[in-house]
């Protein structure tokens, strides 16, 4: 073989095997999620830390920061670690009135009513009228 076709060879050979990946990098990064009781027990395992740089070492161990341990103390102290055990994610929904379906309904009854009563008062009008017209007819046959 010539030079040449060795090192078209040697070229395909280097494309055909894949290039290795490092795996401290990830291609597209994660955010970490940590559940509710992890962070509670990282919480009480930093509480019974005593000795100096026990905590440090804890953090190291689990590779957490500092601020997360702190933000997690506070959550932690203002009841919210153990709240978030079971809460779905998302927005909250609305409360439901109770007494919504009251005042549709009592609502829907006030229109029924406005509109029986304008016909009443058309109707007592045309009576009031017809009255009218009949005690001037009345009159005009006792005239005659």
């Amino acid at each position: 073989m010539s030079e040449h076709t060795q090192q078209v060879i040697h070229d395909e050979d280097r494309l055909a095997r894949p290039t290795p990946v490092d795996p401290e990098v990830l291609a597209t990064p994660k955010r970490r999620r940590f559940s509710a009781k992890y962070k509670r027990s990282i919480v009480i395992e930093a509480e019974r830390c005593t000795e100096a740089g026990a905590i440090g070492a804890l953090l190291r161990r689990e590779g957490l920061y500092s601020s997360q341990l702190s933000a997690w103390r506070r959550q932690f102290e203002a009841g919210e670690l153990a709240a978030t055990a079971g809460r779905k994610r998302g927005p909250a929904a609305k409360p439901v009135n109770p007494l919504r379906k009251d005042v549709k309904r009592l609502e829907r009854e006030n229109r029924t009513l406005q509109r029986k009563l304008k016909q009443a008062e058309l109707v007592i009008e045309f009576q009031k009228k017809f009255a009218e017209m009949l005690d001037a007819a009345q009159e005009d046959d006792n005239k005659q």
